[in-house]
């Protein structure tokens, strides 16, 4: 069924960059907004940055002017660059999609949607010396 893949995590020096992606697939019809959140070991999940179908973002105050959101050509893809990145930036960063519309099909061969919100497994992003 529907599901989110993440890319582009890896390990990195403080002062250097990386490319997170994102791709949804499946029968997904369309996509309100994205985003990527990020769990520290020890802390909760919390949000990083978000992009909504009409192009209005949101960011974290700890990454505000080192990373950008944005959606690809594709309607399912969703990228994070990060820049200047600090050793507090290390962990694991989630793919998310709210208000997903997906198609779905009974036994009996009919169609009904669904508005639901996906998560990605997760990609490790490690900054250090």
């Amino acid at each position: 069924q529907v599901h989110l893949v993440e890319s582009g995590g890896g390990g990195v020096q403080p002062g250097g960059s990386l490319r997170l992606s994102c791709t949804a697939s499946g029968s997904i019809i369309s996509i309100r907004a994205m985003g990527w959140y990020r769990q520290a070991p020890g802390k909760q999940r919390v949000l990083v940055a978000s992009v909504t179908s009409g192009g209005t973002t949101n960011y974290a105050d700890s990454v505000k002017g080192r990373f950008t959101i944005s959606r690809g050509d594709a309607k399912n893809t969703v990228f994070l660059q990060m820049n200047s990145l600090k050793p507090e930036d290390t962990a694991v960063y989630y793919c998310n999609a709210d208000g997903a519309q997906t198609r779905n099909k009974t036994i009996s061969g009919s169609f009904y949607y669904q508005i639901m919100k996906l998560w990605g497994r997760g990609t490790q992003v490690t900054v250090s010396s």
